[in-house]
């Protein structure tokens, strides 16, 4: 029996090692997450925009320290599969009264699997499954807050009640009139309750933590009337004098939803128990999955965790096939999707055409610099997963010749619970959009179908147009501000999100606006060299020629006129070198996740 008790303590002892090493993480996440309230009273943008960057490097040095020290201290690769089903045993014991459960068993999957050979990754040895409820957890300590405050306003003093919501948080920056906002406010949520009677249970509930992105720092809550509830949430922001200000009323689900969206960075929210703000955000985003809640709280892990459980679930209630996904084929990506689950998988090419000068790990750069930068509503957000099985049976053939011809190096064929399993070794994980340039056929073709130049598909249809050609130059202006160039402005390199949002996802030729040389295209010095078809002027590898992008663009008459209407300055060079003069100079641009006709006074902040 000596032996066996030997065993249940080292099994114990790397049990607590890896808590150790997961409360060690949380603690540095947590601090982190509380000094972005610091950074906002201070003004201090560059600041948080490093932690943000900074933050998401934590959960990945965390593992590896975590693993470095079971390899040293208990040699954990070499221990027995009987040891590691007895350390998974006493790590659900340690989670019993944890307030971090979900996101510790993540974290011990992470380590276990760095360990372990895959063929182990079952739930003997892993968290397939949650093995602890997040219902109900509750900090019991004295001096804690709970997860939300609960106010109980009356038609005749929910100004007072706004006032002392906003001043219960404590922030040490002065507003210029809170009296006055909070009665915008107040005149907001009046005309949202237009025509509906106050019930006896109306309250606000309101998240105690705030929420801090890049300049601006959130109120979120829910709004209860009878039966009725809707979340809202109020954006608070620096004025042109370093007074607070609040810069608008965000109610309802569409709003929040493009608040918290896959395209935006990731907030900076201190949280004793992340599980119950995920709940509370889930009340007012029904329609928003946990996975992409946690990943906007910053627990992108979790978020990871979460969407593959989902994933799984969706393939064993489905039986549609892997498909080429719709759309121009890419030069480096290969990309596929499931018709019924809306998402793509993005596969990195082994072989490029010879104009794309670049490789594997670059193109894995340019993704990691989207992950960690301010995506300001105009990146999507990816899942980046590695050894990720598939059944065999799933895809359809032709797809599967394209990767065994494109990514052979990418794929693996091998048996799993006597059924053949595809294995991608690396892969990342987009929301699916519908591709720019075939949103923008769909109207050609519906305009054309009209016989009438002036009938009501050929209006609609011209309209449609417009619209997405003043988001496409939105977004690039808005991509401009947070210091980025896209390299390929091509329509298919953009989509359309279900908010009519154009958001950019093709990475593999960004640059910072920075690093870029923005040039105007050289005078022809004879006429053989402005008949020339190609390019006769010296070109380094960083200069972009603005004006040389309408031929590319605008051979559409519709598109060009909308284009030169709205957005001509994206072809002067001036536009350019005025975005990297200014963040050269240090300065930080305001780019709202609202639209401006929200905003109380669109006055210029500070």
């Amino acid at each position: 029996m000596f032996p066996q008790r030997l065993d249940s303590s080292v099994a114990y002892d790397v049990a607590k090692a890896m808590m150790d090493g997961f409360n060690r993480h949380y603690q540095l996440f947590r601090t982190e997450s509380a000094r972005a309230k610091h950074r906002f009273e201070t003004a201090d943008w560059h600041g948080q925009q490093r932690a943000q960057r900074d933050r998401i490097e934590f959960y990945d040095l965390r593992v590896r320290e975590c693993s470095r020290r079971l390899e040293r201290e208990f040699k954990a690769g070499e221990q027995s599969m009987d040891i590691w089903q007895q350390v998974k045993l006493h790590y659900i014991g340690l989670l019993v009264n944890h307030h971090q459960p979900e996101l510790a068993e993540t974290f011990f999957n992470s380590v276990t699997t760095k360990i372990l050979h895959r063929s182990y990754f079952q739930n003997d040895f892993i968290f397939v499954r949650p093995a602890v409820s997040t219902e109900y957890i509750e900090n019991g300590e004295p001096e804690s807050r709970p997860t939300y405050r609960a106010y109980y306003p009356s038609h005749a003093n929910m100004q007072e009640v706004l006032v002392r919501l906003l001043e219960d948080f404590g922030l040490r920056l002065a507003f210029e009139d809170l009296e006055r906002d909070a009665a915008l406010v107040q005149g907001a949520i009046t005309e949202r309750l237009r025509n509906t009677q106050l019930r006896a249970n109306l309250q606000i509930q309101v998240l105690t933590g705030l929420f801090f992105r890049n300049k601006g720092c959130y109120v979120v809550g829910k709004l209860i009337n009878g039966f009725s509830e809707f979340g809202f949430s109020l954006p608070l922001l620096h004025n042109a004098h370093g007074k607070l200000v609040i810069d608008a009323a965000l109610l309802g689900e569409d709003d929040l939803l493009m608040l918290f969206s896959f395209a935006r960075a990731y907030f900076m929210v201190e949280m004793e128990i992340p599980s119950a703000y995920v709940q509370f955000l889930h009340t007012v985003m029904p329609r928003k999955p946990r996975n992409e809640i946690y990943s906007a709280l910053g627990l992108a892990k979790q978020g990871k965790t979460l969407f593959y459980r989902d994933f799984l679930h969706h393939l064993r209630h489905s039986s549609d096939k892997f498909r080429i996904a719709p759309g121009i084929k890419g030069m480096v990506m290969l990309v596929f999707d499931l018709p019924s689950f809306p998402y793509v998988f993005k596969v990195i090419k082994d072989y490029y055409p010879v104009q794309k000068d670049t490789s594997r790990e670059q193109i894995k750069g340019k993704y990691l610099l989207v992950k960690q930068h301010d995506r300001v509503g105009r990146m999507a957000d990816t899942l980046e997963y590695s050894e990720v099985g598939f059944p065999r049976q799933r895809f359809e053939e032709e797809l599967m010749t394209e990767i065994e011809k494109f990514a052979p190096s990418q794929l693996q064929i091998s048996e799993h619970d006597g059924q053949n399993e595809v294995i991608i070794k690396h892969v990342y994980i987009e929301r699916r959009m519908i591709p720019l340039n075939i949103y923008l056929q769909e109207a050609f073709d519906a305009a054309g179908a009209d016989t009438l130049p002036q009938g009501p598909s050929a209006i609609r249809a011209r309209e449609q147009i417009e619209r997405a050609v003043v988001e496409y130059g939105n977004a690039i202006k808005d991509l401009a501000s947070a210091n980025i160039f896209p390299g390929d402005m091509l329509w298919k390199n953009f989509g359309v999100t279900r908010h009519g949002k154009v958001v950019f996802y093709d990475y593999d030729e960004i640059e910072y606006i920075t690093d870029c040389n923005f040039r105007k295209v050289p005078q022809a010095r004879t006429e053989e060299e402005e008949m020339s078809g190609e390019v006769w002027y010296s070109v380094a590898s960083k200069d972009v020629f603005p004006q040389t992008f309408a031929p590319f663009l605008l051979g559409n008459q519709t598109v060009r006129e909308s284009f030169m209407k709205h957005h001509a300055d994206l072809l002067d060079v001036a536009f350019w070198q005025g975005c990297k003069d200014r963040i050269l100079a240090g300065h930080v641009f305001d780019v709202f996740p609202y639209e401006n006709s929200k905003r109380f006074r669109p006055e210029k902040l500070k």
